[in-house]
């Protein structure tokens, strides 16, 4: 009964505020197993985001009981007179709040604080299918509850994120990224299946083989054609342990070109190829000991002074090989005659073996520190680039050494999140702010795909993954690193550095047709057909919801 006065508080609010034209009576006989709440402490929640850079406040949030209730309130979205929007939220870990929205209902896909309290989570835990290698999940489950159940199996999905505590929803509607991509591509590269409610309200299942164009627009669209309830995930057999090596290099065309021979070896056999290719760049003398100490006691601290190249800028090359008892005895030779080849600073090399949920999920304990610290809900202008491989240099000259480099204190915030983060082994009081290189193929990324990347053979995602303090230090303040990115970008501009932004984030219709450059036709077309009310994720800000009363759409 009070789920029933709940609701219809709720639908009364939305018809009140946008004219929906649906009877209420009529969407309570529709059995919305969830709730739709307005209750203050979940709508200030859904109001935002990972980045504290915006705020939106909703008119409502539905912790949907299934895919049926968002189907309905979407459906209720594209019928109405004057038309609402629907933004799914899963984990809430967008930056520029492209899960908001201000003029509808946000769905909270995984669960949230309320959800979880009133016992609305009805949806199976992950299915795993041990013969055909896959795992069936709920769009708003979470990749650490993912990797949790697929291991009870011995299995493990291929392609990561360094983050674990993010929706798979989420991660399909972008890329999904992490150190495997250059072997086994993105996330969207490793999904058999989805099922997605569309901006009609309607379920429907795709692959390759069915609704194929619904598929691939999904797969990194940014949630602009369908909210996925249930994805098909590729799974391989999981190992049982992990060898991380560290090595550090003064030099940064010898740092990638090692970078670049190492993901040209994906073709090779297992013992042959590390399973895991990352890099960042390091300015600070201070983080590259406490650095060190992550792996092992600090003794014989490195030197920044001593081995740094021009510029005062290290960078530091990640790896790991996987094993199990099985391979034990030889990962030791493996990793010797894979390392044999490569050009690093002879005296940094760093390693340490841990349990393979241990490396996946490295980077949740140091979230744990620094939210008891009250260092992790601040403010993230974070800025992810994906790069040419060929103006790499140029990068490297104009922004590491120049821009970022020419003051060391930029380097001092806090870092920690999303993809590519490196605290999990740090001394919290102490770690400073690593940049992430991340070398990936093209060719791993089906260009059919909503994704957009450079145009060539190789390119790399440089992250900056940046935190903003309030301690009175103008390097560290929001409006310095938001007006530093700003920086960067009109650098690649002036440059001609031809970037792409992964997580994208622009404000006009021009930034956005740019954005996609030969595919906006496509992407427009795709949005007509299974969104043309503009109804769904409105808070990328890349079409218009605005409705006119007749139910005809503006164009932007």
């Amino acid at each position: 009964m009070t789920t029933k006065l709940l609701l219809t508080f709720a639908i009364c609010r939305l018809i009140v505020t946008v004219g929906l034209t649906v009877d209420p009576s009529e969407l309570l006989l529709l059995g919305v197993d969830g709730q739709l709440s307005v209750d203050p402490f979940e709508v200030e929640t859904a109001s935002l985001d990972f980045g504290l850079l915006t705020r939106a406040e909703p008119m409502a949030v539905l912790h949907p009981g299934s895919a049926d209730d968002i189907a309905r309130l979407v459906r209720a979205a594209y019928i109405s007179s004057h038309g609402f929007t629907v933004s799914a939220r899963g984990h809430g870990h967008s930056i520029n709040g492209q899960s908001q929205t201000s003029n509808g209902v946000v769905i909270e896909m995984s669960g949230g604080s309320r959800g979880s309290r009133l016992g609305l989570r009805k949806f199976d835990k992950p299915r795993v299918s041990v013969k055909e290698k896959h795992v069936e999940v709920w769009g708003g489950e979470l990749w650490i509850d993912v990797l949790r159940s697929t291991l009870e199996h011995g299995l493990a999905p291929k392609s990561w994120t360094d983050y674990l505590y993010l929706s798979v929803g989420g991660t399909l509607s972008n890329g999904g990224i992490s150190g495997q991509a250059f072997n086994h591509g993105p996330q969207i590269s490793n999904v058999y299946e989805l099922d997605v409610v569309t901006g009609k309200g309607e379920i429907l299942t795709c692959s390759e083989e069915k609704n194929s164009e619904l598929f691939h627009a999904v797969l990194g669209g940014l949630g602009q054609f369908g909210i996925i309830t249930r994805a098909r995930i590729a799974l391989e057999p999981a190992p049982q342990r992990v060898r991380w090596i560290r090595v550090l290099y003064s030099n940064f065309s010898t740092f990638t070109r090692d970078q670049e021979h190492l993901i040209s070896l994906h073709g090779n056999p297992i013992s042959r190829k590390f399973d895991y290719v990352e890099g960042f760049v390091i300015v600070d003398e201070g983080l590259i000991n406490n650095w060190r100490s992550s792996f092992f006691s600090p003794r014989n601290p490195v030197k920044i002074s001593s081995i740094a190249g021009n510029g005062g800028v290290l960078y530091c090359l990640e790896i790991t090989k996987n094993y199990d008892e099985s391979t034990a005895d030889t990962i030791d030779q493996e990793v010797e005659a894979l390392m044999k080849g490569l050009n690093f600073i002879p005296s940094s090399v760093f390693t340490t073996d841990l349990p393979y949920i241990d490396f996946l999920d490295r980077v949740h304990k140091a979230e744990l520190k620094l939210r008891a610290k009250g260092l992790w809900e601040v403010p993230h202008p974070w800025l992810n680039l994906f790069v040419p491989k060929s103006r790499m240099a140029d990068l490297d000259r104009g922004v590491f050494k120049g821009i970022l480099g020419n003051n060391k204190t930029t380097l001092h915030a806090w870092q920690h999140g999303t993809v590519n983060v490196y605290l999990s082994h740090y001394d919290i009081s102490l770690v400073k702010c690593p940049h992430a290189l991340v070398i990936i193929r093209p060719y791993t990324w089906d260009q059919r795909s909503s994704a957009m990347t450079p145009d060539e053979d190789v390119f790399y995602l440089v992250a900056l993954l940046r935190s903003a303090l309030d301690n009175g230090e103008e390097t560290q303040s929001l409006e310095y690193l938001t007006n530093q990115n700003h920086k960067i970008l009109r650098f690649c501009d002036d440059a001609g550095i031809k970037v792409k932004q992964y997580l994208p984030h622009y404000t006009t219709q021009e930034e956005w047709m740019d954005h996609f450059g030969d595919k906006w036709d496509q992407f427009y077309r795709r949005k007509m057909e299974f969104d043309p009310r503009h109804i769904l994720a409105t808070g990328q800000r890349i079409f218009n919801p605005s409705l006119t009363s007749t139910g005809t759409v503006s164009p932007w």
